[in-house]
């Protein structure tokens, strides 16, 4: 049974405070005065609950008894009932919770004590703050505890307190409303810069002519879906256009590839620059010739803005944590990810791995929103594609283990090579799909959808534009002037090792 404290405001029955929480010999941060004004105020004006409902709960009031009067005054205001002195005492007789909050008397002082809600946002934010507190507390209480306890796996405590502590973080983000007027003068802004490049976009260039013209750039805030099937191009198109980004444009970029090791993507991208096959770089077979392209076109990824995380199993909170950090430190404009379904939400329950891939992929879009910056995302196609016998272009509904992708995602885009499902006289009779690659925007939240068409060539792992160098496509236009190898010819061993200077000083790579 509460006891009450007769000692103020004329013998009236008050509550005491019943919840002593004290954690390592402290009282946890609250203030029951402003409690008080806060649940007066609520009760002495009927616009004071909209105006803070998005701030409260019950258990941002530190006191029980003012927690049990919130949740009244809340369920009068969800119902869009009068809540006045009256009124709130009424829903808590209703709730059989009047004797407990200090009866009658307690809820006539609390409206007698305030003589308006002028400053009820600015209260409800000290109480907010302080519940935050609390509960930072709490979790760093829990913690260690577990970190203490010999019986519990280290790494899934670390886990379970990534989760724990995102679930607190996404809790209390805010973001207040604002008047369209300064909006409309950031958009005149963003008009203006576009109109300013000789490119015309008012996003970040991919590389890709048409592409670019679909999309005006990738857009700050966007979260850019990039889908296909297994086999379909999908780290080589992405790391084609990291290339593009920060070779050609110094674009910083940010790749966290969960998929493959830092050596094999940068292995990758040596093939797409350099224009050696990949079985010759990982068996180091080169010829003289092959050895001097090599080492003198490398010279272009040097000091290139790419930065590799290869990290396995990444959380949404690790990625969270390195991309601001990236953002901060390196001026990361771009960030990729290879891929979506290898992440988890650790810390976190799940009923399902659907339900999982939804908070994953509603995550990725407030981290492009916080940071402002695009996020590239790519994701698996379930099987039901190979299950169509004829049309094998992909759909929206492929997408796998989530329609929640769908929902999230800005642009939703997917790779289509029709090479890929042809064989034997089919593949010889098709000579026009050859190298084709159909880039398919399927949605588009701020523009038009359609295909790209892009060329595909395999044994670089190269994504180009359709009208580049077409010729070389053919085998007998295949190789370059690099690409020759006139030792060949006379005699010498074509696996010779090679070398070439790396110094500053020499000549840059012919991007």
């Amino acid at each position: 049974m509460p006891q009450f404290d007769n000692n103020r405001s004329g013998g009236r029955n008050k509550p005491q405070h019943i919840q002593n929480q004290e954690i390592g010999g402290r009282i946890p941060p609250h203030d029951k005065d402003v409690e008080e004004a806060v649940l007066g105020a609520l009760m002495l004006e009927k616009d004071a609950f909209p105006a803070v409902c998005d701030l409260l709960r019950p258990e941002t009031f530190y006191e029980p008894a003012h927690q049990k009067i919130y949740s009244a005054i809340q369920s009068l205001g969800t119902a869009q009932y009068p809540i006045d002195m009256l009124t709130v005492t009424d829903q808590l007789r209703q709730d059989n919770t009047l004797d407990e909050v200090g009866g009658v008397p307690f809820i006539a002082e609390l409206t007698s004590r305030v003589a308006s809600a002028a400053n009820i946002e600015w209260h409800a934010r000290i109480l907010a703050q302080q519940y935050l507190a609390r509960e930072l507390i709490t979790f760093a209480s829990n913690v260690t505890n577990n970190a203490y306890d010999s019986s519990l796996d280290v790494d899934d405590v670390l886990q379970q307190a990534e989760g724990q502590l995102f679930q607190l973080s996404q809790r209390n983000v805010k973001k207040e409303v604002v008047q369209i007027d300064p909006v409309i003068s950031q958009a005149i802004e963003s008009i203006q810069t576009a109109a300013n490049r000789e490119t015309g976009l008012s996003g970040l260039s991919s590389g890709y002519a048409e592409l670019d013209k679909m999309t005006s750039g990738w857009q700050n805030s966007d979260l850019i879906i990039i889908a296909a099937r297994p086999a379909m191009g999908k780290t080589a198109m992405v790391l084609s256009m990291c290339k593009n980004m920060a070779v050609n444009y110094g674009t910083h970029v940010a790749v966290f590839s969960l998929e493959m090791s830092k050596l094999q993507l940068v292995n990758r991208l040596i093939q797409n620059v350099c224009e050696i096959e990949g079985e010759k770089i990982k068996s180091g077979r080169l010829s003289e010739m092959e050895w001097q392209q090599l080492m003198t076109r490398i010279k272009g990824l040097y000091s290139a803005p790419i930065f590799i995380d290869d990290s396995p199993g990444l959380s949404i909170l690790e990625l969270r944590t390195k991309a601001r950090r990236l953002v901060r430190e390196k001026g990361v404009e771009f960030i990729v990810i290879d891929y979506l379904q290898l992440m988890n939400a650790s810390g976190m329950r799940f009923g399902s791995r659907e339900q999982e891939v939804s908070m994953i992929s509603r995550s990725l879009k407030e981290l492009a929103k916080e940071l402002n910056i695009p996020i590239v995302a790519l994701s698996q196609l379930n099987r039901s594609v190979e299950s169509r016998s004829e049309d094998k272009r992909p759909q929206l509904s492929d997408l796998r283990e989530s329609g929640a992708i769908e929902q999230d995602a800005d642009i939703v885009c997917f790779i289509h090579r029709p090479e890929y499902y042809l064989h034997g006289a089919a593949y010889d009779e098709a000579t026009d799909k050859r190298g084709l690659a159909e880039f398919i925007i399927a949605k588009h939240r701020s523009g038009a959808v359609g295909d790209v068409k892009l060329r595909f060539r395999a044994k670089y792992a190269r994504f180009e534009n359709w009208s580049d160098n077409p010729a070389e496509f053919s085998a007998s236009t295949a190789a370059s002037a690099l690409n020759a190898d006139p030792g060949a010819a006379l005699g010498a061993d074509p696996f010779a090792g090679g070398s070439a200077d790396l110094s500053p000083d020499s000549t840059p790579a012919p991007f």
